[in-house]
């Protein structure tokens, strides 16, 4: 077993001075407060609040004030539970922790901080083990996976799209990237981002009258149909021809002001509703759905007050109930999770259909909104968190880092059996709304990069689809067992096949910038698995690593500067697979067990499989 330190028990009174927290009042504070040091990290557990959606870590550094953990997520700092690994502090440094419950995440502050758990002090050094105990004959469920519903996409008139950009056309390469995401990751749907822009046409007025014409989608939905995926509708921004401002413009697509007229923008859902139900049929259309507006708590995509947007839901998702019955239609798209509780305390009071509950959230897991559904009554409506990831930036670093891959694994562990989708933002690097991408490697959103290469949330999911159907029964023990180490085992019951993902992460951004923490944070990991009932096994095990099965490392390797040249894109190509960490071997259990040691550095994902021979 690893030598940690025990779970600290936490103090019955704050310390004196400064260092206590405020009293609070309201809600329920968090209780319990546990701590233990680990090399490079601070692990905080505490016990759950009945109706929290997430909680806010605070620290307080010597008799400093309490302050929230920032892990540089760049949206909200809240995570859903606990127990949470704290790899901001600086090693052999004595700090507390508290814990603040999150009820709305309107109002992350209403909520009482915590008791103050015992002083603790994350190490510097020692040995890091963390053992993982698999039983194979001990099933506990399904294996959800939320990433299967939808990814997000940049708009999908880029489908349409012929300019080149690193030598290859933008609609070619976006049908390719959202063909390979269906292939290969399970992905049933994309998100249809701004499906009422100018740039497909839909809305004109001839001597005062409206005119709509749907070409224009009818062309985009023939461009997605060989990729697999269906879309999801997500009805933004007002035609300028409709527009109460038609200067607020969001991109050279669409306007972020509210219509000017809300009979003819009803007219305008309901009759392209009707007519996407003539083209493909109910049964067809009922596997779509409709997300009312994107972001509309942010001026840069919704110019109206909160009033107008609830006015726009009320009178979007009527008209899509009219028009077609089975559609699922929701909202309200908020970013940073927000809206949440006046958005349900409203359509309560409306009566405005409401098939699925979304939002988005960038840097965190998502929150557990099922709490909030479940005061409403609405304990079975799907949550739908239609953009999602590490970053909300474009061109931030960490989207083409490792940590986002082992991010992605993380959120997806945390989201399975809670949520109906989480869908990573975007499929493509083939991008313009912030800009297009102006080299192979830029900071974009893409799952792929252009030229159709696998960035490592890529593979991060391509792990997380191989998957068994059937979740297994695991022990982890040692230092970051369950906070930085996790492992998501599986078993196919037909085959007999065993997966088990195994990765290192954390939420810190940070460690990108400080090689020597994320040295501290590597961990030894000692897998056994039990409960092997064949004689023999096909080990594989696959690896993503800083060095291995990372674009970013093969592009350096090759000497890509700015876009590859024609024999760099070749040597880019060859190499777009998950690499085996070591050759395929047979192996004999004894006695129904194997031993499978490794390291897993900071950050890293390893997928193990057993095959039956």
């Amino acid at each position: 077993m690893a030598a940690t330190a025990p779970w600290a028990a936490t103090s019955a009174t704050g310390p004196a001075g400064p260092a206590t927290p405020p009293a609070g009042s309201g809600p329920t504070a968090a209780g319990g407060v546990r701590v233990r040091a680990g090399r490079g990290q601070v692990d905080v557990d505490w016990d759950p609040v009945p109706g929290a959606a997430g909680y806010l870590v605070h620290r307080a550094d010597g008799d400093g004030p309490y302050r929230v953990v920032d892990h540089r997520g760049g949206d909200l700092l809240a995570v859903p539970g606990p127990p949470y690994a704290d790899t901001t502090v600086e090693p052999g440094r004595t700090v507390r922790y508290a814990v603040r419950p999150v009820h709305d995440p309107d109002r992350p502050d209403d909520g009482p901080l915590g008791p103050v758990s015992a002083p603790v002090a994350a190490r510097t050094d020692g040995d890091a083990l963390v053992e993982v105990d698999v039983d194979a004959g001990r099933p506990v469920g399904p294996v959800h996976r939320p990433w299967r519903d939808l990814v997000g996409s940049e708009h999908l008139s880029l489908l349409l799209c012929r300019d080149r950009v690193g030598g290859e056309p933008m609609g070619d390469g976006l049908a390719a990237a959202l063909g390979r995401v269906h292939r290969e990751l399970g992905v049933r749907r994309v998100r249809a981002h701004g499906i009422l822009g100018d740039d497909l046409g839909v809305y004109r007025e001839v001597d005062g009258r409206p005119v709509h014409d749907f070409s224009g989608i009818d062309a985009v939905l023939d461009a997605l149909a060989p990729t697999g995926l269906r879309p999801l509708l997500e009805l933004s921004f007002v035609p300028r021809a409709l527009a109460r401002d038609p200067s607020r413009q969001v991109t050279a697509a669409g306007v972020s002001s509210p219509p000017r007229d809300w009979d003819r923008w009803a007219a305008l859902v309901g009759d392209l509703v009707r007519h996407l139900r003539a083209r493909v049929g109910d049964g067809e259309l009922r596997r779509w759905a409709v997300e009312v507006w994107n972001e509309p708590d942010l001026d840069c995509f919704w110019t109206g007050s909160r009033e107008d947007y609830l006015r726009m839901y009320d009178v979007t998702a009527r008209a899509v109930r009219e028009a077609c019955p089975g559609l699922p239609v929701g909202g309200p798209a908020t970013a940073a999770t927000k809206w949440i509780e006046p958005f349900l305390d409203h359509v309560d009071a409306s009566g405005a259909p409401l098939d699925f509950l979304s939002t988005h959230v960038y840097g965190s897991p998502p929150l557990d909104l099922r709490p909030a559904l479940a005061r409403h009554g609405r304990a079975d409506t799907p949550l739908h968190w239609t953009e999602w990831g590490p970053s909300p930036t474009h061109f931030a670093p960490v989207n083409d880092s490792v940590l986002s891959a082992a991010f992605v694994a993380t959120g997806m562990y945390e989201a399975a059996g809670r949520v109906a989708a989480l869908a990573c933002w975007v499929a493509s690097d083939h991008f313009e709304e912030l800009g297009r991408p102006p080299a192979l490697l830029h900071g974009g959103f893409g799952l792929l990069s252009v030229g159709n290469l696998a960035k490592p949330r890529y593979w991060a999911l391509w792990m997380l689809e191989r998957l068994g159907p059937v979740r297994l029964a695991a022990r982890l023990d040692g230092d970051g067992a369950g906070t930085l180490v996790r492992a998501w085992p599986s078993v196919d019951p037909q085959t007999g096949r065993v997966a088990v993902l195994l990765w290192n992460c954390t939420l810190d951004q940070g460690v990108l910038d400080r090689p020597e923490q994320r040295r501290r944070l590597a961990r030894t990991v000692r897998l056994r698995i039990d409960g092997l009932t064949a004689g023999a096994y096909q080990l594989r095990h696959r690896r993503l690593d800083e060095r291995t099965s990372n674009l970013a490392a093969t592009a350096r390797r090759l000497g890509v500067d700015g876009w590859p040249t024609a024999e760099q894109w070749a040597g880019l190509r060859a190499a777009d697979q998950l690499a085996d960490a070591a050759p395929p071997t047979t192996l004999t259990p004894d006695e129904g067990h194997l031993v499978l040691p490794m390291i897993l550095p900071m950050p890293a994902l390893s997928l193990v499989e057993l095959t039956p021979r």
